[in-house]
């Protein structure tokens, strides 16, 4: 098997690569010469995936997200779209992270990182799989909701009928899952967040929906 090959689809940095290609005269122009070959692709200055060419496997955006930035898991449309909650195709990979905000582009995406606080940061991250091999950081449903509650700007809802509206039209999120959501992280969530406002009125449209 290659040994490019056997890195799969994580993500790795410079210094791993030279390590591996240390046979090489001169590792780093072999690490150049892979990025011309399209072997390997740059996602950031010093951090490269395996070309699904050579790895054969997909690459994941949720995967690479919390690589590039981090600590970071991935949450906004990107989550909700993963679940299968809102039908739109995303983009801009959106994540939130402990450290400052960040956005990255490269060959495969655009990345986008959104900063909380250490308290909020935490609550309702799960891990996903990919293929039962690779796990990666993301929001569950109700705190990929909730960050685009408290983050999304100008946005100040003064109404149950308003987040409704915002949730159905704006987000076009299926309705009938509310009813599944976990008040508890919500709460949680509505605690610690920005714009509790809007935070409080979804625990109460939550908790209404399970009556």
């Amino acid at each position: 098997m290659d040994i490019l090959e056997q890195l799969g689809i994580v993500p790795v940095d410079y210094s791993v690569l030279e390590s591996l290609l240390g046979g090489y005269k001169s590792p780093s122009n072999k690490i150049a010469n892979l990025e011309r070959e399209g072997k390997i692709v740059r996602l950031k200055k010093g951090l490269f995936v395996i070309s699904p060419n050579v790895s054969r496997h997909l690459l994941s955006n949720e995967l690479i997200a919390n690589h590039i930035y981090g600590p970071s898991y991935i949450s906004f449309e990107s989550a909700l779209r993963y679940y299968g909650i809102i039908p739109e195709h995303v983009f801009t990979i959106r994540s939130v992270t402990l450290k400052r905000s960040r956005n990255f582009s490269n060959s495969i995406a655009n990345y986008e990182y959104t900063a909380a606080t250490s308290t909020y940061y935490p609550i309702g991250i799960r891990q996903g799989f990919i293929d039962n091999k690779y796990t990666f950081l993301i929001a569950s449903p109700e705190k990929a909701i909730c960050d685009m509650l408290a983050f999304t700007s100008r946005l100040r809802l003064q109404s149950l009928k308003a987040l409704h509206t915002y949730l159905e039209h704006d987000l076009r999120l299926d309705m009938s899952y509310i009813k599944n959501l976990d008040v508890n992280i919500i709460e949680q969530c509505a605690m610690v967040g920005k714009k509790r406002k809007n935070l409080n009125l979804l625990y109460k449209l939550v908790k209404y929906e399970c009556l």
